[in-house]
């Protein structure tokens, strides 16, 4: 059963902060035990920028899998061949790149789900979340708790967000902040009152439907905007943030900094 993305999605349903982490540059079999020892509620694999293999992603939601533990996977984009690659290689949910209309969401679907909702031919290390293949366990302890974030990143997006937040197959809108400001062309200006008012629009179409906007990485700023379902960085920034400020630390540690190094906006 897919108990990892129901406990996930059961927290999303509250107005606890929900947080986790971005593997775009690097990523290893560990990370996982440490993003849940360190208190974190999910990791996405980002296969969009990430140069991984698909061995190396296979065996990362595997060890969340046996975890227990929300491993998503970024995908290279929405084409059905590459979502159903994504979901042999076993994840809990998948994060979906510059989606601009429902429509590519119905091809995800097609891709994502059994017959008759969808065309699925499963195989791979996703089928080890089942107990047996009847369509029944499929639909409602695999299918029913699938995490899906589309992510707007354009003005077509923002257009189309409406009916996108309202397709059946979404869990919650995802932002890409970066990407939509250079469609807006307002790179990187995210003060920029197109832009506020681009981001404005999201958050309102997903609070319509009732679900949550995933976003980060300003985790302070979020929060007090009414974000809860964040993320705070990829794990080589996290890293050498908190690198930067030991060494700070140690070699002036009558200083009190709290300086961080920039994290880049999501893409």
């Amino acid at each position: 059963m897919l108990t990892p993305a129901k406990h996930l999605k059961e927290l999303l349903a509250t107005e606890k902060p929900v947080i986790g982490l971005m593997a775009t540059d690097h990523v290893w079999p560990l990370l996982v035990e440490v993003c849940q020892k360190s208190g974190l509620d999910y990791l996405v694999v980002d296969s969009e920028h990430g140069d991984f293999s698909d061995e190396l992603v296979s065996q990362i939601c595997q060890i969340g899998r046996l975890a227990n533990f929300p491993v998503l996977v970024r995908t290279i984009s929405c084409e059905p061949t590459v979502i159903r690659r994504t979901m042999d290689l076993g994840p809990c949910g998948i994060l979906l790149p510059c989606v601009e209309s429902a429509a590519q969401l119905d091809m995800v679907q097609e891709a994502a789900l059994m017959p008759p909702r969808g065309r699925r031919r499963p195989g791979g290390k996703g089928n080890y979340w089942q107990k047996n293949f009847q369509y029944e366990t499929w639909k409602t302890e695999f299918e029913e708790h699938l995490i899906v974030i589309p992510q707007i990143e354009s003005q077509l997006g923002v257009d189309n967000v409406d009916s996108i937040a309202a397709h059946p197959l979404v869990t919650a809108l995802g932002l890409g902040p970066y990407d939509l400001s250079a469609d807006l062309g307002c790179c990187w200006n995210p003060e920029r009152e197109e832009f506020q008012k681009a981001l404005d629009c999201v958050k309102a179409a997903a609070d319509a439907v009732g679900k949550k906007v995933w976003a980060g990485t300003d985790v302070s700023a979020l929060q007090a905007k009414g974000y809860t379902f964040l993320w705070i960085g990829t794990a080589t920034s996290v890293l050498a943030s908190a690198l930067t400020q030991i060494v700070q630390e140690v070699r002036d540690p009558e200083k009190n900094s709290s300086t961080h190094m920039e994290t880049p906006p999501p893409a």
